[in-house]
This record gives structure tokens, C-alpha cells and sequence, in this order.
């Protein structure tokens, strides 16, 4: 009887099915090394060949300290001078790409492009309305350049609840509880009519309560990239 032993390598042609044996083993062998070394290496070496990690939202340390950079010297920018140069948000976003083409290719780029418009896209509806700076808008586009959509998501969520809880701390210090509750009414009236808000709710208004997104963007970027990095998040 004929027969083929995938162990000791006994082949009824032994030149052909001993190398079929021997391709399907190696890459058996690639793909388990390779997924089990995936989160750890952009590429896996693995029976004699390099295996390239695929493009997505998984975070490289190099991305989140581009991140974390880019978000604290916004930050600083943002709390001493209340502005956000586009000499920091352009290259950042430019970075952001080159970047993630660096780690994950073609689809690294993808991932980058669908994560600067998905910020920018967000956020614009918030400067048409002047309660958002045009610096904090690029700044979120920047950062979803680098980290893509998905993590994104999480660093706007996080910024809402940052910028809510120093909102409320400035509120209660200046004792303008009644009136900010009267602006944010009116500013929710104009939503619902489609229509621009009064200039007493604007950035416009020097009278107005100001809470610098930027500083809150980069308070959550910093912890979330902390997270990542020590395997808390």
C-alpha cells in the first residue's frame, strides 16, 4: 500500500509531495508565529521570511507618541495663547500619514486619510456654529491622521467628557451657572431651527466662558496613550 507519513516525510513521489509537504508547513508555521507576534512587531520573522503587519487601527508605539507629542505641544499652545498654529496641525497630519505608510503600507494611508476627514468631518458643524476654534478642528483632524478613526472615536468621546467636567469647575468658579444653562438652551433652539446661534453664544463674545478644547483633547490623547503603552487600555 502507498501511503504519505506527514510526519517522518514517507512520500509516494518523493520529489514532489515531500515540497508541497515542506511549503505547506512553513507557511502553517508563518501564520502561527505571525499571529502570535502580531501585537508586538510591525514584522514577524518567521521559517525564513518576513511577514508585514496589516493596516488597520492597531496602535504602534511610534503612533501614539507622535500622538501624545502632537497633542501636549497643542495643548500648551492652546492654554498660553489660546490658538493652535497651523505651523503644528499641518505637519502633524502630513506626519500622521507619512507614518502610518510607514508602518502598514497601502492601507496604513487609507487608515490615515479616513481618520483626518472622519475628525475634520465631525467637528465642522461646531466651527459653522463659533463654539469651536478653527486650530482645535485641524488639531482633531492631525490626530485622526495618526491613530485612524476607530481610536479616534474614543479620543473625541473622552475629549467631550474632559472639556465638560473643566466647563463646570470654570462655571462654578465664576458663578455663571444661570446664564451658561440660558446659552446652552439657546444654542440647542439653534440646532433644531437650523440656524446660527446669537453672538452672545459665540467665540465672538468677550463676556463669553471660554474653555480651551485643545488643553482637553490633549489631557485625553495623554491618557490614552499612557493606557495603551502600559497594557491598561
Amino acid at each position: 500500500m502507498q501511503f504519505i507519513d506527514f510526519g517522518i516525510g514517507l512520500c509516494e513521489n518523493p520529489r514532489q509531495w515531500c515540497l508541497k509537504i515542506a511549503r505547506a508547513r512553513a507557511v502553517a508555521l508563518c501564520e502561527v508565529r505571525f499571529h502570535h507576534n502580531e501585537q508586538s512587531s510591525s514584522k514577524t520573522f518567521a521559517s525564513g521570511c518576513w511577514v508585514p503587519r496589516p493596516g488597520g487601527t492597531d496602535l504602534t508605539r511610534v503612533l501614539l507618541v507622535l500622538a501624545m507629542a502632537l497633542a501636549v505641544t497643542a495643548g500648551l499652545t492652546d492654554w498660553r495663547w489660546r490658538r493652535i498654529p497651523n505651523w503644528l496641525t499641518v505637519p502633524g497630519l502630513l506626519a500622521g500619514v507619512a507614518a502610518n505608510a510607514a508602518v502598514s503600507g497601502l492601507n496604513g494611508v487609507k487608515t490615515s486619510l479616513l481618520g483626518a476627514g472622519l475628525g475634520l468631518l465631525l467637528l465642522l458643524p461646531f466651527v459653522f456654529l463659533r463654539s469651536l476654534g478653527a486650530g482645535d478642528w485641524k488639531l482633531a483632524g492631525a490626530l485622526g491622521a495618526i491613530v485612524g478613526p476607530g481610536a479616534l472615536v474614543d479620543l473625541l468621546m473622552g475629549s467631550i467628557f474632559v472639556a465638560g467636567i473643566m466647563a463646570l469647575g470654570l462655571v462654578i468658579y465664576k458663578r455663571r451657572a444661570r446664564e451658561t444653562f440660558r446659552n446652552i438652551g439657546r444654542m440647542l433652539r439653534s440646532m433644531v431651527m437650523f440656524r446660527m446661534p446669537g453672538a452672545e453664544v459665540s467665540l465672538d463674545n468677550p463676556r463669553s466662558l471660554k474653555i480651551p478644547y485643545g488643553v482637553a483633547l490633549a489631557l485625553t490623547t495623554l491618557l490614552f496613550g499612557v493606557g495603551k503603552l502600559t497594557g491598561r487600555l
